[in-house]
């Protein structure tokens, strides 16, 4: 009679618990140079037509470029999105060719929570992520809306997600105490 193996317990759904993206306030100053270079062409457009007597009016077409910009940067923001789920942090991102990038929650080594001033004042802050997963050793997410929310929520997501693999993180320091060493 051969020994039977108990059976692998089933993992818990995966439930998602937040999900969000970078805020556009995080490009700010880009999109103020976009509204200088606008205005500045429009400046040069209208000197340009006033000289040539009106023909100048098609260097307004040029008004297109710090539109493009802006856009390009919005959209490539709005395209980038973070998904904390009770098993793993997903981000999503890409314009035309699409990308997703998984990380296991029991490879959170450690995580650090940051409010600049600028991004305190309109309700977002920045959150870095250490890990142990070769892809990704440190993971940012800029300028998040809730940040103290997410935080905890990834917080109690780690433990949980540890305790329920048993895996346990083991810190090593390289600290000589003085004691004398045997050769």
């Amino acid at each position: 009679m051969s020994p039977v193996d108990p059976p692998i317990p089933a993992a818990p759904a995966e439930v998602s618990l937040w999900s969000g993206h970078t805020s556009q306030w995080v490009h700010f100053w880009y999109y103020f140079f976009c509204i200088l270079l606008a205005a500045g062409i429009g400046v040069a457009a209208t000197m340009f037509g006033m000289v040539t007597g009106g023909i100048g009016a098609i260097s307004y077409v040029a008004l297109v470029i710090p539109l493009f910009m802006w856009l390009f940067r919005w959209w490539a923001t709005k395209c980038t999105t973070y998904e904390l789920t009770s098993q793993r942090l997903r981000i999503r991102s890409g314009i035309l060719n699409k990308k997703t990038d998984e990380m296991e929650l029991f490879r959170v080594r450690d995580y650090t929570m940051d409010q600049p001033f600028l991004l305190r004042l309109v309700g977002l802050g920045n959150m870095t992520l250490i890990t142990s997963d070769a892809t990704t050793p440190t993971l940012a997410m800029r300028a998040i809306p809730h940040v103290e929310d997410v935080r905890e929520k990834l917080r109690t997501a780690v433990q949980n997600e540890r305790d329920r693999k048993r895996v346990r993180q083991m810190d090593v320091d390289n600290v000589e105490d003085g004691a004398s060493h045997h050769n």
